[in-house]
């Protein structure tokens, strides 16, 4: 398995690229391709798959050539066009409680609603992949394969739920671990092929990996350059279009190109000293999903006050499992290398979400964050239920400045405009009153403002 550290690699193409590129516009193109793209899959016979951007088998099913329908961004989706909660209400209707994940209802809502979309017809897919990185995806893909007469397939991916705790590549656990996974993938191959009808082509599959060991180096990269004061650009608001990105076209030649595209045209930003908000005052880090319904308004309640969201750890463990890490795929092992980097993924990621107060520690320390802003989601236990402690480790322990303020992921009802922004300002004024920003950004001799 290949181990490797990302390297700022100087860009080959002129910087009139980086200029003419809009990160923003070009996301939202290709999130339009993919739509159309699925709204025809059906009738062009293409094996559609549906998948989470956690825990998933992206790479096998690409190499397949499956149409791939990702349920929460779909459902996410909805938030952004104002229409989730037309789809929420209907699964409600039907008998679904309040309290179940609002994600899970407009995907509900949306099967109810044969699948019409605002973006698009999705298709009926032939194939479901759920892991049990959240315990809602088993359920989540119970529900698919009853209502849509599909089979699915469970990811059981192992973890560990202690302090301290990291996992060392290639030591006892992590190979008997990958061997675990690697028997599943095994399986999941065989589905593959007879949905299909053709057999696993092991050169796909590492051209593929290829492809996406690329984006992880473009993706790590473009991480680090928001260390830079100004930053670049909004974790909170262009990072969501960032990571969709990564996402919908891991392992696509449309990825690779845009996350090279990112990279160069943030190069050009930092160089020119030029961020995100024009008079950065506060680095902050958010901690907890988004508001979708809301996001655009929450991320202005904080610009308007000089605040930056210089990081957030949804662009970690909404990442698919690559998220920020040095871990990239041996293409010449391409079936073992994948267990391999999955294992280590996913026992990441559930030690750091369960004990998310070590990696924002060193966040902190890395971004050189002022304060950090916790985002209960109403309907999301797994993301809000260990909120309390870590505010409290970030609060006693380290001195820094936090806020919680709660909603939900997409349903409007539980946002508060008029509440949630008395808390931001009361925060604001606060750290204000601590003397503003204390520390100084190390990186690369550029200072903060004062």
């Amino acid at each position: 398995m290949t181990i490797a550290m990302s390297q700022a690699t100087p860009a080959d193409h002129p910087a009139g690229d980086a200029d003419s590129f809009d990160p923003r516009a070009e996301g939202q193109r290709l999130i339009k391709d993919w739509y159309a793209s699925l709204e025809t899959a059906n009738e062009r016979g293409a094996p559609v798959a549906n998948i989470f951007v956690m825990g998933n088998a992206i790479e096998i099913l690409r190499a397949f050539d499956f149409e791939l329908v990702f349920p929460e961004i779909n459902s996410l989706q909805t938030g952004v066009r104002k229409t989730s909660e037309e789809y929420i209400r209907l699964s409600e209707d039907y008998g679904m409680s309040p309290d179940v994940c609002s994600y899970v209802k407009a995907d509900v809502g949306l099967m109810l609603k044969k699948g019409e979309h605002p973006a698009g017809r999705i298709p009926r897919a032939s194939l479901a992949v759920a892991s049990n990185m959240c315990n809602t995806f088993v359920k989540w893909a119970e529900i698919w394969e009853r209502w849509l007469k599909i089979p699915a397939f469970v990811l059981d991916l192992p973890g560990q739920r202690a302090a301290g705790w990291e996992v060392r590549p290639g030591d006892p656990q992590h190979m008997a671990d990958s061997r675990w996974i690697e028997a599943q993938y095994r399986d999941l191959i065989d589905k593959c092929e007879a949905v299909t009808g053709r057999k696993l082509d092991l050169d796909r599959l590492a051209e593929v990996e290829e492809r996406t060991n690329t984006m992880v180096r473009h993706w790590n990269n473009v991480m680090e350059l928001n260390r830079h004061c100004p930053a670049p650009y909004n974790a909170m608001l262009d990072g969501l279009t960032f990571i969709g990105i990564m996402n919908v076209y891991r392992g696509a030649p449309e990825g690779v190109e845009y996350m090279r595209r990112l990279e160069e045209h943030l190069r050009a930003k930092v160089a020119r000293g030029e961020g995100r908000v024009s008079d950065e005052r506060f680095r902050l880090l958010f901690s907890g999903t988004p508001c979708y319904v809301s996001m655009r308004r929450l991320v202005e309640l904080f610009e308007a006050w000089g605040g930056v969201f210089a990081y957030s750890d949804y662009l970690t463990f909404a990442a698919g499992g690559l998220d920020a890490t040095d871990i990239l795929y041996d293409t010449a092992r391409p079936i073992e290398s994948l267990a391999e980097v999955t294992a280590l993924a996913a026992h990441r990621g559930l030690s750091h979400q369960f004990f998310a107060h070590e990696r924002l520690a060193q966040q902190i320390k890395d971004y050189s964050a002022d304060g950090v802003v916790f985002h209960g989601i109403k309907s999301c236990r797994f993301v809000s239920s260990g909120m309390a402690d870590t505010r409290e480790f970030i609060t006693r322990r380290l001195d820094i400045p936090t806020l919680y303020i709660e909603s939900d992921l997409i349903d409007p009802r539980y946002w508060s405009d008029a509440q949630i922004k008395n808390r931001v300002d009361a925060f604001f004024e606060a750290l204000q009153q601590r003397g503003g920003p204390k520390r100084k950004h190390p990186h690369q001799g550029i200072g903060r403002p004062e």
